[in-house]
């Protein structure tokens, strides 16, 4: 495994940039440049800064450099029988740990593993200033002061250039596997509101083309039993589903046009906006193909409760991200202001000044 610190180069580079006013754009393979709002400034590549710098298994945490591949550190964790749970997207088939984190996704199993933020237990990084500052520790009980380091997942790289991240990881589960049911849209969403409610070892939860798609994961007597009563089909031991729909590589997601990503209560029925969609997450994340006006699209969506992100859109498209409220929208300035006061780390991507 490669190990290689770049962290003075990139700080002489950070600070060159704010003293010139020159915009960065921090990346990795470039697998998520998608995301966002089309993003001016000189690449600042990371995907040489990479190397495992700790990991004891017995732990449950593990300390990696940003640009190191996530297959490295998923094969790493794969010897001893664990696993990042938030399992983050590899885009491209490709895909880097401070990506992973900076965009702040989470794969098929995030209602019941939990989200980027929620195993980030500390991280190095530069600021706009190109200082090294640390937040947070390498230990799961350590919880004392602000949790700054929270912050960077989902910051798509406008706060802070990552260096170094550690995460708490998990046990994989010891048997997985599938079952697939013909099922209407209706019965599908009546289905997965009563398995949420009942001790089922459920892993993920799709709905696609008239068929749902569960995913059971955790003891191999338990995942057999609750197999058996769910009933079905069982999916291929081989099947690679689950990875498809994580990484975007499912043809619903190969089709041209605008995707949304909703935010909804799984009870609420389906939206006008809902030309063609996929549930995951047990109904609570919904991918739309839409052509309708980004507003109509939210307007709805808000008044249900619910939020809406252009995720993947036509070049001509509207802004991705729905407006902050205004209080909201101060606060976020100001910690951009904090972290960048020169505003040269990927200005505009998250919303226009």
């Amino acid at each position: 495994m490669t190990d290689t610190d770049l962290t003075d180069i990139l700080a002489e580079r950070v600070r060159a940039a704010a003293e010139a006013r020159t915009p960065l754009r921090p990346r990795g393979h470039d697998s998520k440049a998608f995301l966002g709002n089309p993003c001016e400034g000189e690449p600042l590549d990371l995907s040489a800064h990479r190397g495992i710098l700790a990991y004891e298994p017995s732990e449950l945490v593990i300390t990696a450099r940003a640009g190191t591949p996530l297959e490295e550190i998923r094969a790493a964790l794969a010897e001893h029988g664990q696993h990042l749970a938030f399992d983050p997207p590899a885009f491209d088939g490709r895909g880097t740990l401070g990506g992973a984190v900076a965009a702040g996704l989470a794969g098929p199993g995030r209602p019941w593993s939990g989200a980027p933020r929620d195993q980030l237990l500390g991280v190095r990084l530069l600021d706009g200033r190109g200082q090294v500052m640390r937040f947070g520790g390498q230990v799961m009980k350590n919880v004392a002061g602000y949790d700054v380091s929270r912050l960077m997942a989902g910051s798509l790289g406008t706060l802070a250039v990552l260096l170094e991240l550690s995460l708490k990881v998990l046990p994989a589960p010891r048997s997985s596997a599938t079952r697939i049911l013909e099922l209407s849209r209706e019965q599908a969403l009546s289905r997965m509101r009563e398995l949420a409610r009942q001790p089922c070892p459920l892993s993920g939860a799709c709905y696609l083309d008239g068929r749902l798609h569960l995913r059971l994961s955790g003891a191999e007597r338990s995942v057999q039993a609750w197999g058996a009563r769910i009933g079905g089909e069982a999916a291929a031991p081989n099947s690679t589903f689950w990875e498809r729909l994580r990484d975007h590589r499912l043809a619903f997601f190969e089709r041209p046009g605008n995707l949304w990503r909703l935010s909804l209560a799984p009870a609420i029925p389906r939206l006008d906006c809902e030309e063609e969609s996929l549930l995951d997450w047990g109904g609570a994340q919904r991918w739309v193909r839409s052509e309708r006006p980004a507003e109509a699209i939210r307007a709805e969506v808000a008044a249900l409760g619910g939020h809406a992100t252009l995720f993947r859109r036509a070049p001509d498209a509207q802004a991705p991200f729905q407006v902050l409220p205004p209080p909201l929208l101060a606060l976020h300035r100001r910690l951009k202001e904090r972290f960048d006061p020169a505003g040269i780390l990927c200005p505009g991507r998250l919303f226009h000044d």
